[in-house]
């Protein structure tokens, strides 16, 4: 998930209106911004002892959440020069970091582990090489000697942590959080929420949601799955994914086209290519933002077969959208039918 690319990642939120309910000792609130190169949407319910309180109103709660956006940006941003991650990135042998980056780290490289090296965050110089990451946009493919050449700085094998320390085995090592650091900054906001005594809300950053809760009248955060078109964006499924977190990947949207050719954003780290199967969008449901977002971007890698065998494995809640021809199959494991709504509307 690469960031200040305009790409929908798979979700849009149903009917949720900044409107008070029919009971008065709660009401709706909505606020929403820029960051990480989309957007983000807060909305949350306040009871009537919280409407009272100055600390929680809606300017004072975005002035706050913006600090903290801002904080993961700096922390995790591949687009700002000095924020840690591109410290570490100019860095020789790695430096020390705050321990919200040492934990995103760590939790990419356990999902490198599992998934036997199909989701790198070391990827960073073949992404810039297809022109999807702060470099310029590329208008054909790089050579293969080009590819060769890059391969050779990739691999999450050369990461190694000690206690805040991030340690490269490299000097030419270039780590790229943009398909987790979305999810953790949604993780951040909901547990920001929670800390004020927020219980009932849904954030959403590009696609990337968690919810808590019921909206007031005891009514369920419905989110739509979108469907896989370039050019409609239309809802697959609506889903009520309770006290969790969903996110999608998926390359309908992140592309480009050269003679005849599709290449997307994401890039198998074993070919130092743009994914080609069949597999259009995948979508996990997990308890955290952070890694829902990491597992769907492992899967999509992995493509239709492999990564629905390593969702079984790992007992997963996934959502697949498969390209057949000119129509889209679903395929989903045992653990995501719960969420699945039946009566939409």
């Amino acid at each position: 998930m690469i960031e200040l690319i305009y790409k929908w990642l798979g979700f849009i939120v149903l009917t949720i209106f900044v409107s008070s309910c029919s009971k008065p000792e709660a009401k709706l609130f909505k606020m929403q911004g820029g960051t990480m190169g989309t957007y983000y949407q807060v909305t949350y319910v306040l009871n009537k002892a919280q409407l009272a309180d100055s600390h929680l109103t809606l300017k004072s709660l975005q002035l706050e959440i913006n600090k903290k956006l801002e904080l993961v940006n700096d922390q995790m941003s591949t687009f700002r020069k000095n924020s840690e991650l591109s410290q570490i990135n100019k860095s020789h042998s790695g430096i020390v970091v705050s321990d919200a980056t040492r934990d995103v780290i760590k939790s990419a490289l356990k999902i490198y582990q599992q998934s036997d090296g199909a989701y790198d965050i070391t990827i960073g110089p073949l992404v810039n090489l297809w022109g999807f990451g702060p470099d310029k946009r590329i208008n054909k493919a790089p050579s293969e000697a080009l590819i060769a050449k890059k391969l050779k700085s990739v691999g999450s094998q050369y990461v190694t942590i000690q206690g805040n320390m991030i340690h490269k085995a490299i000097p030419s090592l270039y780590i790229d959080l943009s398909s987790i650091a979305k999810g953790y900054g949604v993780d951040v906001l909901s547990e920001y929420l929670v800390s004020l005594g927020i219980k009932n809300y849904l954030v959403d950053i590009g696609g990337e949601l968690r919810t808590s809760g019921h909206k007031p009248q005891q009514k369920p955060w419905k989110v739509g799955v979108e469907t896989p078109s370039s050019k409609d964006q239309g809802v697959e499924r609506v889903v009520d994914i309770g006290h969790n977190a969903i996110a999608t990947s998926g390359d309908y949207r992140n592309f480009f086209e050269k003679n005849g050719i599709r290449y997307s954003h994401i890039i198998n780290p074993k070919t130092g290519r743009p994914i080609t199967h069949n597999l259009v969008s995948v979508s996990v449901v997990y308890s955290n933002c952070k890694m829902a977002d990491g597992y769907a971007t492992a899967i999509t890698v992995l493509g239709p077969k492999a990564g629905f065998d390593f969702a079984k494995k790992h007992k997963l809640a996934v959502f697949l959208i498969i390209k057949k021809g000119n129509k889209y199959i679903e395929h989903y494991t045992d653990n995501f039918k719960r969420y699945f709504v039946k009566d939409p509307k």
